[in-house]
Protein backbone atom coordinates (compact mmCIF):
# COMPACT_ATOMS: atom_id res chain seq x y z
CA UNK A 1 0.00 0.00 0.00
CA UNK A 2 3.09 2.53 0.73
CA UNK A 3 4.59 1.79 -2.33
CA UNK A 4 1.67 2.69 -4.40
CA UNK A 5 0.81 5.73 -2.61
CA UNK A 6 4.52 6.82 -2.88
CA UNK A 7 4.22 6.05 -6.50
CA UNK A 8 0.59 7.90 -6.81
CA UNK A 9 2.29 10.98 -5.43
CA UNK A 10 2.85 13.96 -6.96
CA UNK A 11 6.02 15.82 -7.33
CA UNK A 12 5.29 19.54 -7.35
CA UNK A 13 9.26 20.49 -8.09
CA UNK A 14 10.46 18.43 -10.43
CA UNK A 15 9.28 17.29 -13.65
CA UNK A 16 10.92 13.93 -14.95
CA UNK A 17 9.28 14.16 -18.68
CA UNK A 18 11.75 18.06 -19.52
CA UNK A 19 15.30 18.17 -19.93
CA UNK A 20 15.87 20.69 -17.27
CA UNK A 21 13.50 18.12 -14.36
CA UNK A 22 11.68 22.01 -13.95
CA UNK A 23 8.23 22.02 -15.15
CA UNK A 24 7.45 24.29 -18.67
CA UNK A 25 4.76 26.61 -16.65
CA UNK A 26 7.73 27.18 -13.76
CA UNK A 27 10.53 27.50 -16.41
CA UNK A 28 8.08 30.04 -18.66
CA UNK A 29 7.48 31.83 -15.58
CA UNK A 30 10.89 32.14 -14.15
CA UNK A 31 12.03 33.51 -17.79
CA UNK A 32 9.25 36.23 -17.75
CA UNK A 33 9.92 37.18 -13.99
CA UNK A 34 14.38 37.46 -14.70
CA UNK A 35 13.36 39.97 -17.91
CA UNK A 36 10.69 41.66 -15.57
CA UNK A 37 13.43 42.34 -12.83
CA UNK A 38 15.56 43.80 -15.17
CA UNK A 39 12.55 46.33 -16.71
CA UNK A 40 12.30 47.62 -13.12
CA UNK A 41 15.52 47.86 -12.01
CA UNK A 42 15.99 50.12 -15.23
CA UNK A 43 13.33 52.03 -13.89
CA UNK A 44 14.15 51.87 -9.92
CA UNK A 45 18.00 53.30 -11.08
CA UNK A 46 16.30 56.10 -13.58
CA UNK A 47 14.33 57.08 -10.16
CA UNK A 48 17.58 56.68 -8.05
CA UNK A 49 19.57 59.12 -10.62
CA UNK A 50 17.41 61.85 -10.97
CA UNK A 51 16.96 62.40 -7.23
CA UNK A 52 20.64 62.48 -6.77
CA UNK A 53 19.96 65.41 -9.30
CA UNK A 54 16.94 67.09 -8.88
CA UNK A 55 15.95 69.91 -11.19
CA UNK A 56 15.50 73.45 -9.81
CA UNK A 57 12.09 73.76 -8.08
CA UNK A 58 11.73 70.33 -7.94
CA UNK A 59 9.07 69.60 -4.67
CA UNK A 60 11.17 67.62 -1.36
CA UNK A 61 10.13 64.15 -1.11
CA UNK A 62 9.90 64.66 2.82
CA UNK A 63 6.85 67.00 2.19
CA UNK A 64 5.24 65.03 -0.40
CA UNK A 65 5.39 61.11 1.32
CA UNK A 66 2.90 59.70 3.81
CA UNK A 67 5.24 57.26 5.02
CA UNK A 68 2.29 56.12 7.27
CA UNK A 69 0.29 54.98 4.47
CA UNK A 70 3.01 53.83 2.82
CA UNK A 71 4.16 51.41 5.74
CA UNK A 72 0.68 50.49 5.57
CA UNK A 73 0.45 49.26 2.66
CA UNK A 74 3.75 47.13 1.98
CA UNK A 75 2.55 45.20 5.74
CA UNK A 76 -0.52 44.35 3.77
CA UNK A 77 1.53 43.49 0.83
CA UNK A 78 3.50 41.20 2.67
CA UNK A 79 0.45 39.61 4.65
CA UNK A 80 -0.62 38.99 1.14
CA UNK A 81 2.07 36.89 -0.01
CA UNK A 82 2.09 35.10 3.08
CA UNK A 83 -1.72 33.86 2.06
CA UNK A 84 -0.37 33.32 -1.11
CA UNK A 85 2.04 30.75 0.48
CA UNK A 86 -0.43 29.03 2.34
CA UNK A 87 -2.68 28.96 -1.10
CA UNK A 88 0.09 26.70 -2.68
CA UNK A 89 0.86 24.75 0.17
CA UNK A 90 -2.79 23.72 0.61
CA UNK A 91 -3.26 22.56 -3.10
CA UNK A 92 -0.14 21.04 -3.21
CA UNK A 93 -2.02 18.67 -0.28
CA UNK A 94 -5.21 18.48 -2.26
CA UNK A 95 -7.23 20.67 -0.14
CA UNK A 96 -8.82 23.03 -2.76
CA UNK A 97 -11.42 24.96 0.49
CA UNK A 98 -8.18 25.79 1.75
CA UNK A 99 -7.03 27.21 -1.41
CA UNK A 100 -9.82 29.16 -2.22
CA UNK A 101 -10.29 30.54 1.02
CA UNK A 102 -6.04 31.89 0.89
CA UNK A 103 -7.31 32.89 -2.43
CA UNK A 104 -9.65 35.07 -1.54
CA UNK A 105 -8.01 36.63 0.86
CA UNK A 106 -4.81 37.88 -1.37
CA UNK A 107 -7.59 39.20 -3.32
CA UNK A 108 -8.74 41.81 -0.64
CA UNK A 109 -5.14 42.26 0.34
CA UNK A 110 -4.43 42.94 -2.79
CA UNK A 111 -7.18 45.30 -3.47
CA UNK A 112 -6.56 47.10 0.00
CA UNK A 113 -2.90 47.87 -1.02
CA UNK A 114 -4.46 49.13 -4.61
CA UNK A 115 -6.61 51.46 -2.91
CA UNK A 116 -4.05 52.54 -0.65
CA UNK A 117 -2.33 53.49 -3.86
CA UNK A 118 -5.27 55.18 -5.58
CA UNK A 119 -5.93 57.91 -2.90
CA UNK A 120 -1.69 58.27 -2.37
CA UNK A 121 -2.27 59.14 -5.84
CA UNK A 122 -5.06 61.21 -5.57
CA UNK A 123 -3.83 63.10 -2.90
CA UNK A 124 -0.33 63.99 -4.23
CA UNK A 125 -2.29 65.69 -7.61
CA UNK A 126 -4.78 67.45 -5.88
CA UNK A 127 -2.97 68.92 -2.50
CA UNK A 128 0.44 68.45 -3.22
CA UNK A 129 0.64 69.23 -6.94
CA UNK A 130 2.87 66.90 -8.13
CA UNK A 131 1.95 65.34 -11.68
CA UNK A 132 3.28 63.25 -14.43
CA UNK A 133 4.32 66.16 -16.09
CA UNK A 134 5.18 69.12 -14.07
CA UNK A 135 9.01 67.58 -12.49
CA UNK A 136 11.31 64.51 -12.86
CA UNK A 137 10.13 63.19 -9.90
CA UNK A 138 6.91 62.85 -10.61
CA UNK A 139 7.78 61.38 -14.12
CA UNK A 140 10.19 59.04 -12.34
CA UNK A 141 7.94 57.97 -9.25
CA UNK A 142 4.20 57.96 -11.32
CA UNK A 143 5.79 56.16 -13.62
CA UNK A 144 7.97 53.30 -11.16
CA UNK A 145 5.00 53.16 -8.63
CA UNK A 146 2.37 53.00 -11.40
CA UNK A 147 4.00 50.06 -13.50
CA UNK A 148 3.99 48.01 -10.37
CA UNK A 149 0.72 48.64 -9.54
CA UNK A 150 -0.56 47.32 -13.21
CA UNK A 151 1.81 44.25 -12.06
CA UNK A 152 -0.51 44.19 -9.06
CA UNK A 153 -3.79 44.62 -10.40
CA UNK A 154 -3.21 41.95 -12.80
CA UNK A 155 -1.95 39.84 -10.30
CA UNK A 156 -5.58 40.48 -8.69
CA UNK A 157 -7.19 39.66 -12.02
CA UNK A 158 -5.11 36.42 -12.12
CA UNK A 159 -6.08 35.55 -8.72
CA UNK A 160 -9.72 35.97 -9.63
CA UNK A 161 -9.20 33.59 -12.65
CA UNK A 162 -7.44 30.98 -10.31
CA UNK A 163 -10.42 31.20 -8.17
CA UNK A 164 -13.45 30.59 -10.34
CA UNK A 165 -11.07 27.95 -12.53
CA UNK A 166 -10.92 25.78 -9.05
CA UNK A 167 -15.00 25.48 -9.58
CA UNK A 168 -14.43 23.42 -12.53
CA UNK A 169 -16.39 20.34 -13.19
CA UNK A 170 -15.35 17.23 -15.35
CA UNK A 171 -15.07 17.65 -19.00
CA UNK A 172 -18.53 16.06 -19.31
CA UNK A 173 -19.97 19.32 -17.64
CA UNK A 174 -18.46 22.15 -19.52
CA UNK A 175 -21.33 23.13 -21.05
CA UNK A 176 -22.13 27.01 -22.48
CA UNK A 177 -23.63 27.48 -19.71
CA UNK A 178 -20.63 26.21 -17.30
CA UNK A 179 -18.76 29.14 -19.69
CA UNK A 180 -21.81 31.54 -18.89
CA UNK A 181 -22.09 31.56 -15.52
CA UNK A 182 -18.01 31.70 -15.24
CA UNK A 183 -18.12 34.54 -16.92
CA UNK A 184 -20.96 36.44 -14.42
CA UNK A 185 -18.34 35.36 -11.24
CA UNK A 186 -15.46 36.94 -12.66
CA UNK A 187 -17.69 39.58 -13.27
CA UNK A 188 -19.05 39.84 -10.04
CA UNK A 189 -15.83 39.09 -8.20
CA UNK A 190 -13.92 42.23 -10.09
CA UNK A 191 -17.66 44.38 -9.32
CA UNK A 192 -16.58 43.35 -5.73
CA UNK A 193 -13.16 44.25 -5.59
CA UNK A 194 -13.39 47.38 -7.53
CA UNK A 195 -16.60 48.16 -5.41
CA UNK A 196 -14.79 47.93 -1.71
CA UNK A 197 -12.17 49.86 -3.07
CA UNK A 198 -13.79 53.10 -3.79
CA UNK A 199 -16.27 52.19 -0.70
CA UNK A 200 -12.94 52.12 1.43
CA UNK A 201 -11.97 55.33 -0.15
CA UNK A 202 -14.97 56.69 0.48
CA UNK A 203 -14.61 56.51 4.42
CA UNK A 204 -10.80 57.96 3.84
CA UNK A 205 -12.59 61.16 2.19
CA UNK A 206 -15.37 61.56 4.62
CA UNK A 207 -13.00 61.17 7.41
CA UNK A 208 -10.75 63.68 6.32
CA UNK A 209 -13.96 66.17 5.57
CA UNK A 210 -14.82 65.56 9.17
CA UNK A 211 -18.00 63.96 7.85
CA UNK A 212 -19.74 61.21 9.99
CA UNK A 213 -21.22 57.89 9.75
CA UNK A 214 -24.38 58.89 8.68
CA UNK A 215 -23.04 61.29 5.67
CA UNK A 216 -21.06 58.59 4.07
CA UNK A 217 -23.59 55.99 3.91
CA UNK A 218 -25.95 58.99 2.57
CA UNK A 219 -23.39 59.43 0.05
CA UNK A 220 -22.25 55.82 -0.68
CA UNK A 221 -25.16 54.03 -0.52
CA UNK A 222 -25.14 52.79 -3.77
CA UNK A 223 -21.79 51.37 -3.62
CA UNK A 224 -22.53 49.67 -0.44
CA UNK A 225 -25.49 47.88 -2.15
CA UNK A 226 -23.86 47.13 -4.97
CA UNK A 227 -20.55 45.61 -2.73
CA UNK A 228 -23.30 43.67 -0.93
CA UNK A 229 -25.14 42.42 -4.20
CA UNK A 230 -22.05 41.27 -6.34
CA UNK A 231 -20.75 39.92 -2.81
CA UNK A 232 -24.09 37.79 -2.91
CA UNK A 233 -23.83 36.41 -6.33
CA UNK A 234 -20.40 35.18 -5.99
CA UNK A 235 -21.59 33.02 -2.40
CA UNK A 236 -24.35 31.45 -5.01
CA UNK A 237 -21.64 31.05 -7.75
CA UNK A 238 -19.56 29.02 -5.32
CA UNK A 239 -22.01 26.64 -4.31
CA UNK A 240 -20.84 24.08 -7.28
CA UNK A 241 -23.64 21.24 -8.57
CA UNK A 242 -21.25 18.59 -9.66
CA UNK A 243 -17.36 17.91 -8.09
CA UNK A 244 -14.90 20.17 -8.74
CA UNK A 245 -12.21 18.68 -11.48
CA UNK A 246 -9.42 21.28 -9.67
CA UNK A 247 -7.16 19.20 -7.17
CA UNK A 248 -3.23 18.00 -6.61
CA UNK A 249 -2.89 17.87 -10.42
CA UNK A 250 -2.95 21.84 -11.34
CA UNK A 251 -1.15 22.68 -8.24
CA UNK A 252 1.69 23.79 -10.80
CA UNK A 253 -0.67 26.39 -12.15
CA UNK A 254 -1.07 27.96 -8.85
CA UNK A 255 2.92 27.80 -8.09
CA UNK A 256 3.60 29.71 -11.32
CA UNK A 257 1.13 32.44 -10.05
CA UNK A 258 2.63 32.42 -6.62
CA UNK A 259 5.49 32.90 -7.84
CA UNK A 260 4.79 36.08 -10.14
CA UNK A 261 2.85 36.90 -6.46
CA UNK A 262 6.11 37.09 -4.63
CA UNK A 263 7.98 38.49 -6.85
CA UNK A 264 5.64 41.78 -6.85
CA UNK A 265 5.78 41.74 -2.97
CA UNK A 266 9.85 41.64 -3.75
CA UNK A 267 9.81 44.48 -5.88
CA UNK A 268 7.60 46.63 -3.88
CA UNK A 269 9.50 46.06 -0.67
CA UNK A 270 13.08 47.32 -3.18
CA UNK A 271 10.75 50.41 -3.94
CA UNK A 272 9.91 50.74 -0.73
CA UNK A 273 13.26 51.05 0.29
CA UNK A 274 15.00 53.28 -2.65
CA UNK A 275 12.00 55.86 -3.08
CA UNK A 276 10.36 55.77 0.36
CA UNK A 277 12.85 54.79 2.99
CA UNK A 278 15.95 56.42 1.63
CA UNK A 279 14.44 60.22 2.03
CA UNK A 280 14.70 59.77 5.89
CA UNK A 281 18.19 58.41 6.34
Amino acid sequence: MSSHAAAGTIDHHHDPSTSTGIPNKKLIMWTFLASDCMFFGALISTHLIYRLHPAPGSPSPKQIFSLELTSFSTFILLMSSLMMALAVTAIQKGNVKSMRWSLLTTIFFGAIFLGCQVYEFEEFVKLKNVTLTNSMFGTTFYTLTGTHGIHVAVGVFWLILMYVRSFQPHEAGRTFGWFFKNCLHITALVGAVLLSMFAVLGVVHTLHAGGTAGAYFASYLWMIAGFVGCVAVCIGFAQPKALSNFGEANAIDVESMGLYWHFVDIVWIVIFTAVYLIEYL
